[in-house]
């Protein structure tokens, strides 16, 4: 599984993710910071990448819309900033949840992630 992480996620998150055997990488890394979401999410259809983000009212509809369109996603995980802080901690915590999440087929979904219980 390859995720990309929007830039609301700290870097920690994509190392930790890769000491996890998940193939991951930040907009940073690839040369998008500062762009636009709708780039942001063709990067990552472009890239095979499921992505993961805090923001949720752009993606999500941008997932719908081109969904609507006919379009596939690879997956859209949403982290929603109250439940994961950005402190080492709640990083840790978000490694795991994608860590779970990406287990499960994710293609065309929109998953909501929740701390590891």
């Amino acid at each position: 599984m390859k995720v990309l992480l929007d830039e609301m996620s700290p870097t920690r998150v994509a190392a930790g993710l890769r000491e996890e055997g998940i193939e991951a990488t930040t907009v940073a890394e690839l040369g998008l910071a500062g762009s636009a979401d709708p780039d942001v999410f063709g990067a990552a259809l472009d890239g095979g990448y499921a992505l993961v983000t805090e923001n949720v009212g752009d993606f999500t509809r941008l997932a719908a819309e081109h969904s609507t369109a006919g379009g596939h996603h690879h997956g859209l995980l949403i982290a929603l900033s109250s439940r994961f802080s950005r402190q080492p901690a709640g990083s840790a915590a978000l490694v795991a949840a994608v860590s779970e999440a990406v287990r499960k087929p994710l293609a065309d979904r929109i998953v909501y992630l929740k701390q590891p219980t």
